[in-house]
C-alpha cells in the first residue's frame, strides 16, 4: 500500500510539469483550500476524502476540507440562496458530490461552473461518448459540468448461512418474503437506498420501461407504477414488523443483518459487504448480487458551483479522483471498495496490473453476479416514487 501511494505522488508530481492551461490551473490552485461538500454518512468515504487531502496537499499544495452533508439538497439550497443574494464570486462551496435530481436542478438553474471536464488531463481515461455512463447522470447529459469518481450498482446482500437460494427477481422476492415473513425489509423511501430499491422494482415491473427515460407525467406515472404498487401491497405484510417500521438507512439495516434480525440488506455499492466483512462488521458468509435481469447502476460525480471561491483547486481534486492510481486505491476493499469509473481499454499495462493485484473477497460480486447494468430512470421518477410511497404507506 505504501508503495502504491508513493508511486502515486511521484506520478502526480510528473503531471504537475505538464505545460499549457493545466499548468496555469495548478499554479492558481496552490495554497487553496477546497470545501468539498459530500454526504457524511459513510466513514469509509470520509476516510478516503481525508486521504485525498493528504495526497493533493503533498503533490499540489491544495487542501481538501470535507463539509459533511446529511442531504445533498442542502447544497443546492445554499448555492441558490447565494445566487439570489448576488454572491457571484467567493461562494462557500467549491466541490459537491452530486447525482441525478440535484445535478439536474443545479444545471437548469445555472448554478454550475463549466464545462470543465475536458480540461482535466485524466479525462483521457474516460469514455465520454454520447450516451456513455460517464457522460450522463440519471439520463441527463452531463455536458462536461460534472466529473465521475466512483461507480455504483444496486445489490442485495444476504447471509448464505441462512439463505440458500436468494430470489433472482423482484417477483421472486415477494414469494420469498411470503415464505419467510419478517426476514426482509428496506430503508424508508425518504432514504436514497430505500428509493433506489423501489426504482429497481419499478424498472423490472413497468409495462414499458422505455417510458422511464423521460420525465414522468401524471398519466405515465400512474400507468407505469400500477404493477409496482400491486407488488408492494403483496410484499409489505411480510416485511419486518409487517412493514409498519423501516430502518433509517443502509447502515442500520446492515447492523440488523449482522445481528440476525433480518436476512438481507442492500446497497448501491457492490463492495459494501466485502468492506464490512474486512472490518468485522458482517460475517464472512454474506454474499452480494444483482437481480437476474440486471441492476440499476450509475456513476457518482463531482461538480463545481458557478461561484466557487476555489475553482482551480476543485479542478485539481476532480482530476486527482480520476487518476488510475487513485481509482485503484479507492477500489481496494480495505480502503473504499468502490469500483472504477475508468475505461479499462484506455489504461496501460502497469495501470491494469494495479487493479488486478487488488485483494479479493468471497463477498465481492464479480461481473456475472451483478448482471447487466440498468440505466437510472429520469430524476422525476425517484421524486414521485418517494412521495407516493410515503402517501400510501406511512402514518
Amino acid at each position: 500500500m505504501k508503495r502504491l501511494v508513493g508511486a502515486m505522488v511521484i506520478a502526480l508530481a510528473g503531471m504537475a510539469a505538464e505545460a499549457g492551461p493545466w499548468q496555469d490551473t495548478l499554479a492558481a490552485a496552490r495554497g487553496q483550500t477546497v470545501y468539498f461538500n459530500a454526504w457524511g454518512g459513510d466513514e469509509r468515504t470520509n476516510g478516503f476524502i481525508s486521504w485525498v487531502d493528504e495526497q493533493v496537499s503533498a503533490a499540489y499544495g491544495v487542501h481538501v476540507r470535507q463539509v459533511r452533508l446529511a442531504d445533498t439538497a442542502e447544497v443546492v439550497t445554499r448555492v441558490l440562496a447565494e445566487k439570489a443574494a448576488g454572491r457571484t464570486e467567493g461562494g462557500s462551496v467549491d466541490l459537491i458530490w452530486i447525482n441525478g435530481p440535484n445535478f439536474q436542478s443545479m444545471k437548469v438553474q445555472g448554478l454550475l461552473f463549466g464545462p470543465f471536464v475536458a480540461d482535466l488531463p485524466n479525462a483521457r481515461y474516460l469514455d465520454l461518448a454520447p450516451g456513455a455512463a460517464a457522460a450522463a447522470d440519471f439520463t441527463i447529459p452531463t455536458d462536461g459540468y460534472e466529473s465521475p469518481w466512483r461507480l455504483a450498482r444496486f445489490v442485495l446482500t444476504y447471509d448464505s448461512a441462512r439463505v440458500g437460494d436468494p430470489p433472482g427477481s423482484v417477483a421472486a422476492l415477494a414469494d420469498w418474503a411470503a415464505a419467510h415473513p419478517g426476514r426482509f425489509t428496506h430503508p424508508a423511501a425518504s432514504n436514497f437506498i430505500g428509493a433506489t430499491f423501489l426504482k429497481q422494482a419499478l424498472v423490472e415491473l413497468a409495462p414499458d420501461p422505455s417510458v422511464l427515460r423521460h420525465e414522468a407525467t401524471d398519466a405515465s406515472f400512474a400507468d407505469e407504477t400500477r404493477p409496482l404498487w400491486a407488488w408492494y401491497d403483496r410484499l409489505r405484510p411480510n416485511l419486518w414488523r409487517q412493514g409498519r417500521d423501516f430502518p433509517e438507512n443502509e447502515s442500520v439495516q446492515q447492523q440488523m443483518l449482522n445481528d440476525g434480525e433480518v436476512d438481507f440488506t442492500m446497497a448501491f455499492d457492490p463492495a459494501a459487504a466485502a468492506a464490512a466483512v474486512e472490518k468485522g462488521l458482517l460475517p464472512d458468509t454474506v454474499r452480494s448480487y444483482g437481480l437476474a435481469r440486471g441492476s440499476i447502476g450509475n456513476m457518482s460525480f463531482v461538480a463545481i458551483p458557478f461561484n466557487a471561491a476555489h475553482k482551480e483547486g476543485a479542478m485539481v481534486v476532480a482530476n486527482f479522483l480520476l487518476d488510475p492510481a487513485t481509482q485503484a486505491h479507492a477500489q481496494d476493499i480495505r480502503v473504499l471498495g468502490s469500483y472504477s469509473v475508468l475505461d479499462r481499454a484506455r489504461l496501460d499495462a502497469d495501470q491494469k496490473a494495479a487493479f488486478d493485484a487488488l485483494p479479493r473477497s468471497a463477498a465481492l460480486p464479480g461481473p456475472d453476479d451483478l448482471g447487466p447494468v440498468i440505466a437510472e430512470p429520469h430524476p422525476s421518477w425517484m421524486v414521485r416514487l418517494a412521495a407516493e410511497w410515503a402517501r400510501r404507506y406511512t402514518r
